[in-house]
Parts: C-alpha cells; structure tokens; sequence
C-alpha cells in the first residue's frame, strides 16, 4: 500500500489534505527530487512508475516536429525511446506536433516549473503501452491527425488512420497516471480510455470549454472493458462541460 509508505516531509503548515500534492509539494527541493513524484499516485493507477527508473531527458526545441524522424532535444524524440525517461523542459514552450503524440512505456512528461501547452494540432496517444505519467501539461486545441507516417518507437514507424482528435487517447494501456493538466477545447474527448485500458489514475486536472469530456470505453459489448479498473479523483469540471463527465 503506497499511502502507508509514502515519504514523511514534516512541514504541516503547508499541506493540504490532497494526498498526491502533500506527498511532493512540501519538499522545498522538490525539483532535485522530482521522480518522488512518482511514488504519489494513488487509485487504480497506482503502479504507474513512468520513466522514474530512468535518465533525465531535457525539451530544448518546441518547433519543427518531424514525426518520422525526430531529432534529440524534441518532445516525440523522448518519447519513443525504448529506456525509461523522466522528461523535463528547459523553458515555457507550445508545441505544435504535426501528428500524433504516440508514446513508448516507461516515460513520464513532467511539466513542472514551466509553461507547457500542447496545441492545436493532433495530441497525446499512449497505445498499447505501460506504465506512463503525464503531470502539469496544458492540452488544448487537439484536432484528427493520421494518413501519415508516424514514428512510435525508435525501431518502429508505419501508416496512422485518421486519429480523434482527443486531448489524451488512452488504448489497450495500462499503469497510466494523468495529474495536474488542463484541458480544453478538443475535437473529440479530452481524455479517453478504451479498448481493453486498464490500471488508470486520472487526478487533480482542470476541464473546461468541451463537449464530450471524458469517455471511459467504447462499446459495452467490448468485454475486456468490463474489466476496466479507473480512479477519478480531485478534477475540476469547469465551465461550459456538457456531457461525459465522465461516461
């Protein structure tokens, strides 16, 4: 039970209650010491560990998003590597990705201390993959993608169908942690699990200005869906939501 083990900061005149941000926010160091981070997960999610086991990976470059060939110091190049990553960013950036977002397992995207909007363009997907943290990104603005080449690891790139165009496409996924982002204004969903996803905490985030905001499966004759095990905890549903909050 991770709340029994959680780290012990001391300092109670600044905690909250909340028992993912006491378990980090207290720490005056927290940016040494960001991968405790993942140690604060409660729910279902619980088992996300992200890319805490691996290297720190720096965003220097928001623009030019190449998304077969990605060059290091780019978002989508941390994020299709096979190791674990905990990436970070060096300064306030909107990233505009030409397609899809797709993830490896094992890789936290850590936006804290900074500006990090994702926007107006295709989005975040993490497709039959494991164990993935995303924390304090702004999503906004998300449209369909696809009928392209798209790179998802460092081995592996092929034809992409057209995407939703949701926020955060959770598919066939597991040990999945989303906390402290915002999300507006997407084409489909803001966050969606489906097809089989699994292991999920989705925590502390902020909606507003969406129609169809969350949609937890796809099809109730999709048995593997039954088996869906989801935390919702701590959100915020903001102004101008009107429907799947969550379905």
């Amino acid at each position: 039970n991770r709340s029994s083990t959680r780290r012990q900061l001391g300092n109670d005149a600044c905690r909250t209650g909340n028992p993912i941000d006491d378990c980090w926010r207290c720490d005056p160091d927290w940016e040494t010491n960001r991968k405790v981070l993942a140690d604060c997960v409660i729910g279902f999610g619980r088992n996300a560990v992200g890319g805490r086991d691996g290297n720190l990976y720096v965003v220097t470059n928001s623009e030019n998003d190449d998304p077969v060939n990605p060059i290091p110091g780019m978002l989508r190049y941390g994020v299709i590597q096979e190791e674990p990553l905990w990436i970070i960013f060096d300064q306030d950036m909107v990233i505009n990705l030409k397609e899809e977002l797709i993830m490896n397992s094992h890789k936290t995207i850590d936006g804290r201390g900074h500006n990090i909007q994702i926007a107006d363009g295709p989005c975040i997907t993490i497709q039959n993959v494991s164990n993935i943290i995303i924390h304090n990104i702004y999503i906004h603005g998300c449209v369909p993608g696809g009928n392209a080449i798209v790179r998802d690891s460092t081995k592996h790139y092929g034809l992409r169908g057209i995407s939703d165009g949701d926020g955060i496409s959770i598919f066939a996924a597991r040990d999945v942690w989303i906390d402290h982002c915002t999300l507006a204004a997407c084409h489909d969903g803001l966050i969606d699990a489906v097809s089989g996803s699994t292991s999920i905490t989705i925590s502390n985030n902020y909606m507003f200005n969406h129609n169809e905001v969350m949609l937890m499966g796809h099809s109730d004759d999709f048995l593997d869906d039954k088996n869906m095990q989801v935390t919702i905890a701590f959100n915020f549903f903001g102004e101008n939501l009107v429907q799947r909050m969550p379905r």
